[in-house]
């Protein structure tokens, strides 16, 4: 029998996280003494310390590691908690691939002058345009694509002939801000008329007034380009009269990265 400190020492766990797994029965000592309260393991419990430790490597929580050790012996189940664990941590793995993007991004603007909000805010009228439009829910902003390869696939078999420039347009329908299924259209402009499809319409939509600014790179500037927009707005005297739309100079599959997208943030507004 092992004292808990010699079982700490060789299983490389601490007392008090061994006193923890006690209480929540993981693994429990192989018995207790009435008298001190000592509790004492047995040599043969190491391989199991073993694999509650592999199973923490892995990044289970106690709660999984717990039921993950009642069916440790079916090789079925335990590929089904290892796969699903696996897709949990690509999704934090692009996560964080994301936070040091933006921190790259807010980094280069730091060193360049020392200015987070260096963008060019204009005046600008969008003209009017004959457009193929598809507005759907999306189960995220960064999905979009979703919506672009409907448009594609679903306006092949017509020949369409784009105008020049297309005005490949994003717009965002719901009131704020929305963490998940956002209501997006996307526009493209067309010359010639042709027949709805399932999903994409025809449309001709006016001419706007924006209050606009241009970047290159990912979408984590998003927020400071909205900021100096928003400024600018208010600044100049103008009031918001629309729904913000994104018009892309360089699409996300016309770049390669991230870093080479030129997108347009559009605010319609009209003078107070």
């Amino acid at each position: 029998m092992l004292k808990i400190g010699d079982f700490s020492k060789l299983s490389r766990i601490s007392i008090r996280m061994l006193r923890h797994y006690d209480e929540i029965g993981i693994l429990r000592p192989d018995c207790v003494d009435d008298f001190t309260g000592y509790r004492y393991y047995a040599e043969s419990q190491l391989p199991l310390a073993g694999k509650i430790q592999a199973l923490k490597g892995l990044g289970f929580g106690l709660s999984a590691i717990k039921e993950i050790l009642v069916r440790y012996e079916d090789v079925h189940e335990m590929e089904q908690f290892f796969v699903a664990k696996r897709r949990e941590l690509e999704a934090e793995s692009e996560e964080i691939g994301q936070k040091i993007r933006f921190l790259d991004s807010t980094l280069k603007w730091l060193r360049k002058d020392g200015n987070l909000m260096d963008y060019n805010v204009t005046l600008k009228t969008v003209p009017e345009r004959y457009v193929a439009s598809v507005r759907q829910v999306i189960p995220a902003y960064d999905q979009e694509g979703i919506l672009w390869e409907t448009l594609c696939r679903e306006l092949e078999p017509q020949k369409i002939q784009y105008a020049v420039p297309d005005y490949g347009i994003a717009i965002f329908h719901d009131e704020g801000h929305k963490e998940h299924n956002p209501d997006v259209e996307i526009q493209i402009s067309v010359v010639g008329k042709y027949e709805d499809t399932e999903h994409v319409k025809f449309k001709t939509v006016p001419p706007i007034q924006t209050a606009s600014a241009t970047y290159r790179g990912g979408y984590d500037q998003i927020t400071r380009v909205n900021s100096a927009v928003a400024d600018w707005i208010v600044e100049n005297g103008y009031d918001f009269d629309g729904k913000s739309f994104c018009i892309y100079h360089v699409a996300p599959n016309q770049a390669a990265s991230p870093q080479e997208l030129v997108t347009e943030v559009c605010f319609p507004v009209k003078k107070k």
